[in-house]
């Protein structure tokens, strides 16, 4: 049963597997979010945990700073960032299962909540293929992100 919960410093050895050089141009690893979160001492950002039963499987951070009003005007919305699953966990469906949840687990933790935004690269389109199953909205915007044209997409909840 896939299962997320807030970060804890516990999950990190579990969670702290490499990505492949082409899973890199879409994502930041594990190691590399958490560091950006501390070096920017960002209360915004929330560390999440995807659990396969009870193993840590992967990883995503909600993030409710300013950096979701490129993607929004909605100051209620939060940005979903740097998801990956672990290499070795991949192909079973953890990370669509994951997306499915985060609704309930954002209506849980973070009530003010109503929008969940996500920038994905066009190139990526297993990824873009999950958000659009779990819900996501792709209305024809788009940005140039740090390797290539990303889609905007939307879940309102």
């Amino acid at each position: 049963m896939i299962y997320l919960k807030l970060f804890n410093p516990e999950d990190l050895p579990a969670i702290s597997y490499d990505l492949d050089e082409n899973q890199s141009r879409f994502t930041a690893s594990v190691a590399k979010a958490l560091k950006m979160i501390r070096e920017r001492d960002d209360h915004f950002a929330f560390p999440v945990t995807i659990f396969d039963g009870q193993q840590a499987a992967g990883f995503f951070i909600l993030d409710f700073g300013d950096d979701k009003l490129e993607l929004t005007d909605n100051k209620n919305a939060v940005l979903i960032r740097s998801l990956s699953v672990n290499p070795e966990m991949q192909g079973k469906g953890i990370g669509k299962a994951a997306m499915m949840k985060v609704d309930d687990f954002v209506r849980e933790h973070f009530k003010d909540c109503n929008e969940i935004v996500l920038a994905v690269n066009q190139k990526n389109e297993a990824a873009y293929h999950i958000y659009r199953e779990a819900g996501y909205s792709y209305e024809g915007k788009t940005r140039i992100g740090r390797s290539g044209l990303q889609y905007l997409m939307d879940k309102k909840l």
